[in-house]
Protein backbone atom coordinates (compact mmCIF):
# COMPACT_ATOMS: atom_id res chain seq x y z
CA UNK A 1 0.00 0.00 0.00
CA UNK A 2 1.29 3.30 -1.22
CA UNK A 3 1.99 5.95 1.48
CA UNK A 4 -0.24 8.82 -0.37
CA UNK A 5 -2.71 6.69 1.03
CA UNK A 6 -5.40 8.26 3.00
CA UNK A 7 -4.82 7.96 6.60
CA UNK A 8 -7.76 6.34 7.32
CA UNK A 9 -6.36 3.45 5.52
CA UNK A 10 -3.00 3.40 6.35
CA UNK A 11 -2.09 -0.36 8.30
CA UNK A 12 -1.45 0.42 11.90
CA UNK A 13 0.79 -2.41 12.22
CA UNK A 14 0.80 -5.19 14.57
CA UNK A 15 -1.06 -5.50 17.86
CA UNK A 16 1.62 -4.89 19.81
CA UNK A 17 1.61 -0.95 17.79
CA UNK A 18 -2.17 -0.83 18.46
CA UNK A 19 -1.80 -1.14 21.97
CA UNK A 20 1.19 1.27 22.21
CA UNK A 21 -1.05 3.84 20.56
CA UNK A 22 -4.95 3.22 21.87
CA UNK A 23 -5.57 5.71 23.82
CA UNK A 24 -2.06 7.58 24.25
CA UNK A 25 -0.47 4.56 24.97
CA UNK A 26 -2.46 3.25 27.98
CA UNK A 27 -2.92 0.45 26.26
CA UNK A 28 0.35 -0.73 26.08
CA UNK A 29 0.74 0.59 29.53
CA UNK A 30 -2.16 -1.77 30.24
CA UNK A 31 -0.92 -4.84 28.85
CA UNK A 32 2.58 -4.09 30.07
CA UNK A 33 1.02 -4.43 33.77
CA UNK A 34 -0.06 -7.80 32.99
CA UNK A 35 2.50 -9.00 31.57
CA UNK A 36 4.73 -7.95 34.35
CA UNK A 37 1.76 -9.32 37.18
CA UNK A 38 2.15 -13.12 35.00
CA UNK A 39 6.27 -12.63 35.36
CA UNK A 40 5.83 -11.84 39.21
CA UNK A 41 3.45 -14.72 39.79
CA UNK A 42 5.12 -17.11 37.56
CA UNK A 43 8.73 -15.76 39.72
CA UNK A 44 7.10 -16.28 43.39
CA UNK A 45 6.50 -19.76 44.60
CA UNK A 46 4.43 -19.69 47.73
CA UNK A 47 6.84 -22.12 48.86
CA UNK A 48 8.79 -19.89 50.00
CA UNK A 49 9.06 -18.09 53.58
CA UNK A 50 8.86 -14.28 53.56
CA UNK A 51 9.60 -14.24 56.90
CA UNK A 52 13.22 -16.24 56.69
CA UNK A 53 16.18 -14.47 58.60
CA UNK A 54 18.02 -12.83 56.24
CA UNK A 55 21.53 -10.93 56.41
CA UNK A 56 21.66 -6.68 57.07
CA UNK A 57 23.05 -4.77 54.73
CA UNK A 58 25.65 -3.59 57.01
CA UNK A 59 26.95 -5.08 60.89
CA UNK A 60 23.86 -4.69 63.07
CA UNK A 61 24.16 -3.04 66.52
CA UNK A 62 20.80 -4.59 67.88
CA UNK A 63 18.62 -7.42 66.61
CA UNK A 64 15.34 -6.22 67.78
CA UNK A 65 13.29 -3.24 69.29
CA UNK A 66 11.16 -2.45 71.53
CA UNK A 67 8.48 0.81 71.51
CA UNK A 68 7.81 1.93 74.97
CA UNK A 69 4.78 4.23 73.12
CA UNK A 70 3.56 6.86 75.82
CA UNK A 71 0.53 7.75 73.49
CA UNK A 72 -1.21 10.75 73.84
CA UNK A 73 2.07 13.18 74.02
CA UNK A 74 4.15 13.56 77.29
CA UNK A 75 5.20 16.80 77.88
CA UNK A 76 9.07 17.69 77.59
CA UNK A 77 8.34 20.31 79.77
CA UNK A 78 7.38 18.25 83.07
CA UNK A 79 9.82 15.15 82.36
CA UNK A 80 13.27 15.72 80.76
CA UNK A 81 13.63 19.50 79.09
CA UNK A 82 13.78 21.93 82.19
CA UNK A 83 12.98 25.48 81.46
CA UNK A 84 13.65 27.73 84.56
CA UNK A 85 13.09 30.58 82.35
CA UNK A 86 9.48 29.42 82.02
CA UNK A 87 8.93 29.41 85.47
CA UNK A 88 9.74 33.27 85.58
CA UNK A 89 7.46 34.34 82.79
CA UNK A 90 4.41 32.18 84.50
CA UNK A 91 1.36 33.67 83.65
CA UNK A 92 2.37 35.85 80.86
CA UNK A 93 2.26 35.76 77.19
CA UNK A 94 4.59 34.70 74.74
CA UNK A 95 7.16 37.06 74.28
CA UNK A 96 7.26 37.83 70.75
CA UNK A 97 11.43 37.15 70.40
CA UNK A 98 10.58 33.12 70.25
CA UNK A 99 8.74 33.90 67.19
CA UNK A 100 5.24 32.30 65.65
CA UNK A 101 4.14 28.69 66.48
CA UNK A 102 2.69 27.79 63.50
CA UNK A 103 -0.60 25.41 63.25
CA UNK A 104 -0.53 24.89 66.94
CA UNK A 105 -3.99 24.76 68.44
CA UNK A 106 -3.30 27.19 71.62
CA UNK A 107 -5.01 30.28 71.82
CA UNK A 108 -4.08 33.67 71.12
CA UNK A 109 -4.25 34.89 74.43
CA UNK A 110 -2.86 31.79 76.57
CA UNK A 111 -0.86 32.31 78.89
CA UNK A 112 2.93 30.30 79.72
CA UNK A 113 2.60 28.10 82.05
CA UNK A 114 5.13 27.28 84.92
CA UNK A 115 6.28 24.10 85.55
CA UNK A 116 5.88 22.58 88.95
CA UNK A 117 8.33 19.74 88.80
CA UNK A 118 11.77 19.91 90.37
CA UNK A 119 14.71 18.70 88.15
CA UNK A 120 18.08 16.58 89.52
CA UNK A 121 21.10 15.81 87.97
CA UNK A 122 21.46 11.99 87.44
CA UNK A 123 24.14 9.66 87.15
CA UNK A 124 27.48 10.05 86.13
CA UNK A 125 26.60 11.82 83.54
CA UNK A 126 24.64 14.80 85.43
CA UNK A 127 21.82 15.03 82.92
CA UNK A 128 19.00 16.76 84.63
CA UNK A 129 15.48 14.28 85.02
CA UNK A 130 12.15 15.23 86.41
CA UNK A 131 11.18 13.70 89.77
CA UNK A 132 8.46 12.44 87.54
CA UNK A 133 10.69 10.10 86.88
CA UNK A 134 13.37 8.62 89.60
CA UNK A 135 13.97 5.21 88.56
CA UNK A 136 14.50 6.56 85.09
CA UNK A 137 16.80 8.82 86.41
CA UNK A 138 18.88 6.24 88.23
CA UNK A 139 19.36 4.76 84.69
CA UNK A 140 20.17 7.46 82.67
CA UNK A 141 23.70 7.02 81.85
CA UNK A 142 22.58 3.70 80.16
CA UNK A 143 19.89 6.74 77.54
CA UNK A 144 20.61 9.05 75.21
CA UNK A 145 17.98 11.82 75.46
CA UNK A 146 16.92 13.55 72.67
CA UNK A 147 15.70 16.56 73.68
CA UNK A 148 15.11 18.00 69.77
CA UNK A 149 12.06 16.47 68.03
CA UNK A 150 9.66 17.41 65.44
CA UNK A 151 7.22 16.04 63.49
CA UNK A 152 4.38 17.85 61.22
CA UNK A 153 1.24 17.32 62.25
CA UNK A 154 -0.50 18.36 65.92
CA UNK A 155 -3.83 16.04 65.57
CA UNK A 156 -3.29 12.15 67.50
CA UNK A 157 -4.82 10.45 64.76
CA UNK A 158 -2.02 11.81 61.83
CA UNK A 159 1.10 12.45 64.73
CA UNK A 160 0.75 8.79 65.62
CA UNK A 161 0.81 7.42 62.49
CA UNK A 162 3.73 9.63 61.74
CA UNK A 163 5.69 8.29 64.25
CA UNK A 164 4.53 4.74 63.00
CA UNK A 165 5.24 5.06 59.48
CA UNK A 166 6.70 8.34 58.38
CA UNK A 167 4.03 9.36 56.71
CA UNK A 168 0.59 11.44 58.37
CA UNK A 169 -1.90 9.10 56.78
CA UNK A 170 -2.70 5.70 57.15
CA UNK A 171 -1.98 2.76 54.96
CA UNK A 172 1.74 3.06 54.90
CA UNK A 173 3.82 0.16 56.59
CA UNK A 174 4.95 1.02 60.36
CA UNK A 175 8.33 1.03 61.59
CA UNK A 176 8.05 -2.77 63.12
CA UNK A 177 6.46 -4.20 59.47
CA UNK A 178 9.76 -2.36 58.27
CA UNK A 179 12.12 -4.21 60.51
CA UNK A 180 10.95 -7.62 60.10
CA UNK A 181 10.25 -7.25 56.03
CA UNK A 182 14.52 -6.41 56.52
CA UNK A 183 15.73 -8.52 58.52
CA UNK A 184 13.14 -11.38 59.11
CA UNK A 185 11.81 -13.64 62.11
CA UNK A 186 14.74 -15.01 64.09
CA UNK A 187 11.82 -17.82 65.78
CA UNK A 188 9.14 -19.63 64.05
CA UNK A 189 7.26 -20.41 67.53
CA UNK A 190 6.20 -16.93 68.78
CA UNK A 191 5.22 -13.59 66.44
CA UNK A 192 8.23 -11.93 65.27
CA UNK A 193 6.08 -8.46 65.86
CA UNK A 194 4.17 -7.77 68.79
CA UNK A 195 1.98 -5.04 69.99
CA UNK A 196 0.79 -4.80 73.50
CA UNK A 197 -2.05 -2.20 73.70
CA UNK A 198 -3.75 -0.82 76.61
CA UNK A 199 -6.06 -2.31 78.55
CA UNK A 200 -8.07 1.52 78.72
CA UNK A 201 -9.02 1.02 75.15
CA UNK A 202 -8.12 2.10 71.46
CA UNK A 203 -6.10 4.85 70.46
CA UNK A 204 -7.14 7.79 67.95
CA UNK A 205 -4.94 6.37 64.75
CA UNK A 206 -6.22 2.71 66.03
CA UNK A 207 -4.81 -0.99 64.94
CA UNK A 208 -3.92 0.68 61.34
CA UNK A 209 -0.59 2.49 62.35
CA UNK A 210 0.59 -0.46 63.78
CA UNK A 211 -0.49 -2.16 60.53
CA UNK A 212 1.85 -3.58 57.35
CA UNK A 213 -0.09 -1.19 54.80
CA UNK A 214 1.36 -2.37 51.59
CA UNK A 215 3.84 -4.55 52.61
CA UNK A 216 3.21 -8.47 52.49
CA UNK A 217 0.52 -9.44 54.81
CA UNK A 218 3.17 -11.50 56.24
CA UNK A 219 4.72 -9.06 57.98
CA UNK A 220 1.65 -7.59 60.11
CA UNK A 221 1.36 -7.39 64.09
CA UNK A 222 0.40 -10.03 66.27
CA UNK A 223 -1.76 -7.66 68.40
CA UNK A 224 -1.85 -9.34 72.19
CA UNK A 225 -4.98 -9.24 74.42
CA UNK A 226 -4.76 -6.24 77.30
CA UNK A 227 -5.07 -7.82 80.51
CA UNK A 228 -3.21 -10.82 82.24
CA UNK A 229 -3.97 -13.40 79.07
CA UNK A 230 -2.86 -12.16 76.21
CA UNK A 231 -3.10 -14.78 74.10
CA UNK A 232 -6.42 -17.16 74.39
CA UNK A 233 -6.25 -20.84 73.61
CA UNK A 234 -2.50 -20.78 73.77
CA UNK A 235 -2.85 -24.64 75.17
CA UNK A 236 -4.23 -27.50 73.34
CA UNK A 237 -7.70 -28.20 75.08
CA UNK A 238 -8.29 -30.85 76.97
CA UNK A 239 -7.86 -34.91 75.86
CA UNK A 240 -6.06 -33.38 72.54
CA UNK A 241 -2.61 -34.54 72.10
CA UNK A 242 0.15 -32.87 70.20
CA UNK A 243 0.12 -35.58 67.49
CA UNK A 244 -3.85 -35.28 66.77
CA UNK A 245 -3.72 -31.59 66.44
CA UNK A 246 -0.67 -32.00 64.21
CA UNK A 247 -3.10 -34.23 62.04
CA UNK A 248 -5.91 -31.77 61.95
CA UNK A 249 -3.12 -29.02 60.26
CA UNK A 250 -1.49 -30.66 58.28
CA UNK A 251 -5.02 -31.49 56.16
CA UNK A 252 -6.08 -27.83 57.07
CA UNK A 253 -3.46 -27.07 55.00
CA UNK A 254 -3.47 -29.06 52.47
CA UNK A 255 -7.16 -27.76 51.85
CA UNK A 256 -5.94 -24.48 51.92
CA UNK A 257 -3.15 -25.33 49.43
CA UNK A 258 -5.70 -26.50 47.20
CA UNK A 259 -7.20 -23.45 46.95
CA UNK A 260 -4.33 -20.85 46.58
CA UNK A 261 -3.95 -19.01 43.81
CA UNK A 262 -0.28 -17.63 42.91
CA UNK A 263 0.48 -14.39 44.61
CA UNK A 264 -2.48 -14.54 46.88
CA UNK A 265 -0.62 -12.94 49.70
CA UNK A 266 -3.60 -12.69 52.71
CA UNK A 267 -4.06 -16.46 52.31
CA UNK A 268 -0.91 -17.54 52.69
CA UNK A 269 -0.19 -15.11 55.56
CA UNK A 270 -3.12 -17.36 56.98
CA UNK A 271 -1.72 -20.64 56.55
CA UNK A 272 1.44 -18.93 58.51
CA UNK A 273 -0.92 -17.92 60.99
CA UNK A 274 -1.99 -21.04 61.14
CA UNK A 275 1.38 -22.76 61.51
CA UNK A 276 2.51 -20.08 63.78
CA UNK A 277 -0.99 -21.12 65.95
CA UNK A 278 0.21 -24.43 66.35
CA UNK A 279 4.01 -23.92 66.92
CA UNK A 280 2.95 -21.72 70.35
CA UNK A 281 0.34 -24.35 70.99
CA UNK A 282 3.40 -26.83 71.87
CA UNK A 283 6.29 -24.55 72.81
CA UNK A 284 5.65 -20.95 73.25
CA UNK A 285 3.13 -21.02 76.60
CA UNK A 286 6.60 -20.49 78.81
CA UNK A 287 7.11 -17.33 76.97
CA UNK A 288 4.04 -15.82 78.30
CA UNK A 289 4.30 -17.33 81.70
CA UNK A 290 5.29 -14.85 84.00
CA UNK A 291 5.19 -17.55 86.76
CA UNK A 292 8.82 -18.72 86.01
CA UNK A 293 10.22 -14.89 86.98
CA UNK A 294 11.98 -14.71 90.59
CA UNK A 295 10.09 -12.36 93.19
CA UNK A 296 13.09 -10.57 93.02
CA UNK A 297 12.62 -9.71 89.28
CA UNK A 298 8.53 -9.71 89.82
CA UNK A 299 9.32 -6.77 92.53
CA UNK A 300 11.72 -4.94 89.84
CA UNK A 301 9.06 -4.45 87.54
CA UNK A 302 6.35 -3.61 90.12
CA UNK A 303 4.19 -6.93 89.19
CA UNK A 304 1.40 -7.45 91.42
CA UNK A 305 1.66 -3.76 93.08
CA UNK A 306 -0.72 -0.89 92.02
CA UNK A 307 -0.31 1.78 89.87
CA UNK A 308 2.47 -0.34 87.88
CA UNK A 309 1.39 -4.05 87.31
CA UNK A 310 -0.21 -3.61 84.44
CA UNK A 311 2.90 -1.55 82.55
CA UNK A 312 5.37 -3.76 84.84
CA UNK A 313 3.75 -7.04 83.63
CA UNK A 314 3.73 -6.41 80.18
CA UNK A 315 7.68 -4.80 80.25
CA UNK A 316 8.59 -8.08 81.35
CA UNK A 317 6.45 -10.13 78.53
CA UNK A 318 8.74 -7.38 76.27
CA UNK A 319 11.89 -8.60 77.97
CA UNK A 320 10.91 -12.59 78.07
CA UNK A 321 9.96 -11.83 73.76
CA UNK A 322 12.51 -10.43 72.79
CA UNK A 323 15.19 -13.15 74.61
CA UNK A 324 13.27 -15.46 72.72
CA UNK A 325 14.46 -13.86 69.38
CA UNK A 326 10.74 -11.66 68.55
CA UNK A 327 12.04 -8.82 66.44
CA UNK A 328 10.27 -6.40 67.45
CA UNK A 329 8.18 -5.26 70.44
CA UNK A 330 5.19 -2.39 70.98
CA UNK A 331 4.26 -1.55 74.63
CA UNK A 332 1.78 0.92 74.70
CA UNK A 333 1.18 3.34 77.90
CA UNK A 334 -2.36 5.33 77.48
CA UNK A 335 -5.31 4.49 75.75
CA UNK A 336 -9.28 5.21 75.99
CA UNK A 337 -10.25 8.72 76.42
CA UNK A 338 -7.80 11.56 76.39
CA UNK A 339 -7.12 12.07 80.10
CA UNK A 340 -6.30 8.21 80.05
CA UNK A 341 -3.76 8.74 77.97
CA UNK A 342 -0.69 11.24 78.58
CA UNK A 343 -3.32 13.99 77.22
CA UNK A 344 -3.11 16.43 79.76
CA UNK A 345 -5.32 19.51 78.85
CA UNK A 346 -6.95 20.14 81.67
CA UNK A 347 -4.50 19.43 84.60
CA UNK A 348 -1.19 18.13 83.81
CA UNK A 349 -0.18 17.70 87.52
CA UNK A 350 -2.55 14.91 88.14
CA UNK A 351 -2.14 13.49 84.57
CA UNK A 352 1.39 12.98 84.36
CA UNK A 353 1.73 12.02 88.07
CA UNK A 354 -0.84 9.37 87.20
CA UNK A 355 0.76 8.22 84.12
CA UNK A 356 4.36 8.07 85.46
CA UNK A 357 3.37 6.21 88.00
CA UNK A 358 2.05 3.69 86.30
CA UNK A 359 5.13 3.35 83.87
CA UNK A 360 8.23 4.60 85.52
CA UNK A 361 9.27 1.78 87.22
CA UNK A 362 8.56 -0.68 84.48
CA UNK A 363 10.55 0.99 81.84
CA UNK A 364 13.80 1.53 84.19
CA UNK A 365 13.54 -2.27 85.21
CA UNK A 366 13.07 -3.01 81.70
CA UNK A 367 16.73 -1.24 81.13
CA UNK A 368 18.08 -2.91 84.41
CA UNK A 369 17.02 -6.15 83.47
CA UNK A 370 17.91 -6.12 79.96
CA UNK A 371 21.28 -5.02 81.04
CA UNK A 372 21.77 -7.72 84.05
CA UNK A 373 21.08 -10.64 81.04
CA UNK A 374 23.37 -9.43 78.52
CA UNK A 375 20.59 -7.96 76.42
CA UNK A 376 20.87 -4.54 76.40
CA UNK A 377 23.88 -4.06 73.89
CA UNK A 378 21.46 -6.27 71.42
CA UNK A 379 18.26 -4.39 72.15
CA UNK A 380 17.15 -1.21 71.15
CA UNK A 381 14.96 0.18 73.40
CA UNK A 382 12.81 3.40 72.48
CA UNK A 383 10.71 5.55 74.68
CA UNK A 384 8.19 8.34 73.49
CA UNK A 385 4.93 9.52 71.98
CA UNK A 386 3.30 11.17 69.26
CA UNK A 387 4.44 15.03 70.38
CA UNK A 388 4.85 17.12 73.34
CA UNK A 389 3.09 19.56 75.48
CA UNK A 390 2.58 23.33 74.86
CA UNK A 391 4.74 26.07 76.97
CA UNK A 392 1.27 27.67 77.40
CA UNK A 393 -1.68 26.49 79.39
CA UNK A 394 -4.55 25.33 78.38
CA UNK A 395 -6.96 25.79 81.97
CA UNK A 396 -3.90 23.50 84.24
CA UNK A 397 -3.20 21.80 81.50
CA UNK A 398 -0.92 21.90 77.84
CA UNK A 399 -1.94 21.47 74.63
CA UNK A 400 -0.57 18.96 71.96
CA UNK A 401 2.60 20.73 70.37
CA UNK A 402 5.13 19.60 67.79
CA UNK A 403 7.47 21.86 67.14
CA UNK A 404 10.00 20.40 69.80
CA UNK A 405 9.74 17.83 72.32
CA UNK A 406 12.21 14.76 74.10
CA UNK A 407 12.77 10.76 72.91
CA UNK A 408 15.12 8.87 74.51
CA UNK A 409 16.84 5.74 72.78
CA UNK A 410 19.24 3.19 75.10
CA UNK A 411 20.40 -0.16 74.18
CA UNK A 412 20.81 -1.81 71.01
CA UNK A 413 24.99 0.46 70.28
CA UNK A 414 23.40 3.12 71.24
CA UNK A 415 25.84 5.66 73.59
CA UNK A 416 24.09 6.60 76.67
CA UNK A 417 24.46 9.52 78.92
CA UNK A 418 24.28 12.41 77.02
CA UNK A 419 22.03 14.77 75.50
CA UNK A 420 21.35 15.75 72.01
CA UNK A 421 19.87 18.67 70.54
CA UNK A 422 17.75 21.48 72.42
CA UNK A 423 14.54 23.37 72.56
CA UNK A 424 14.20 27.16 73.38
CA UNK A 425 14.26 28.74 76.35
CA UNK A 426 10.61 28.09 76.97
CA UNK A 427 10.47 25.02 75.08
CA UNK A 428 8.40 26.10 72.40
CA UNK A 429 11.02 24.73 69.31
CA UNK A 430 13.88 22.83 68.43
CA UNK A 431 16.21 25.16 67.85
CA UNK A 432 19.69 23.55 68.48
CA UNK A 433 20.66 19.74 66.47
CA UNK A 434 16.48 19.49 65.18
CA UNK A 435 15.47 15.85 64.51
CA UNK A 436 12.67 14.90 62.88
CA UNK A 437 10.83 11.60 63.15
CA UNK A 438 12.52 10.53 59.96
CA UNK A 439 15.56 10.52 61.79
CA UNK A 440 14.33 8.59 64.68
CA UNK A 441 13.40 5.65 62.00
CA UNK A 442 16.80 6.22 60.32
CA UNK A 443 18.85 5.60 63.47
CA UNK A 444 16.55 2.64 64.63
CA UNK A 445 17.09 0.95 61.29
CA UNK A 446 21.19 1.55 60.90
CA UNK A 447 21.05 0.35 64.46
CA UNK A 448 19.40 -3.12 63.05
CA UNK A 449 22.07 -3.16 60.34
CA UNK A 450 19.56 -1.88 57.31
CA UNK A 451 20.28 0.72 54.90
CA UNK A 452 17.61 3.23 54.62
CA UNK A 453 18.18 3.39 51.06
CA UNK A 454 18.27 0.27 50.82
CA UNK A 455 15.13 -0.92 52.40
CA UNK A 456 12.39 -0.36 50.07
CA UNK A 457 9.23 -2.04 48.72
CA UNK A 458 7.79 -0.97 44.89
CA UNK A 459 3.97 0.29 45.39
CA UNK A 460 2.25 2.15 42.82
CA UNK A 461 5.16 2.70 40.75
CA UNK A 462 7.59 4.21 43.08
CA UNK A 463 10.19 2.26 45.35
CA UNK A 464 8.58 3.03 48.72
CA UNK A 465 10.77 3.30 52.22
CA UNK A 466 10.20 3.63 55.99
CA UNK A 467 11.98 7.39 56.01
CA UNK A 468 10.11 8.89 53.12
CA UNK A 469 12.59 10.76 51.06
CA UNK A 470 15.29 11.22 53.63
CA UNK A 471 16.40 10.43 57.38
CA UNK A 472 19.59 11.55 58.68
CA UNK A 473 20.97 8.85 60.96
CA UNK A 474 21.70 10.60 64.79
CA UNK A 475 25.16 10.23 64.65
CA UNK A 476 26.47 11.24 67.81
CA UNK A 477 24.75 8.57 69.85
CA UNK A 478 25.50 5.46 67.75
Amino acid sequence: MSIDQPLHVRPLGGRRDFLRNAFCGFGGMALSSLLQQEQGQAKAPTSENPLAAKKPHHPAKARSVIFLFMAGGPSQLETFDPKPLLNKLHGQPRPAAFGEAKYQFIKSDAKLLGVKRKFRPCGESGIEVSDLFPHLGDCIDDVAVIRSCYGDKVVHSAAQYELFSGRTAPGFPSMGSWSLYGLGAETDSLPAYVVMPDPLGALEAGQPMYMHGFLPAAYQPTMLRPGDRPVLNLRLPEGVQPDQRRRTMRLIQELNQAALSPGDQELEARLAAYDLAFRMQTSAPAAFDLGEETQETLDLYGVGRKPTHDYGRRCLLARRLVERGVRFVCVVAGGGPGNMQWDAHADIEENHLRKAGETDQPAAALLTDLKRRGLLDETLVLWGGEFGRSPEAQGEGRDHHNLGFTMLMAGGGIRGGQVIGATDEIGLKAVEQPHHFRDIHATMLHQLGLDQHRLTYPHLGRDERLTFVEGDVIKEIV
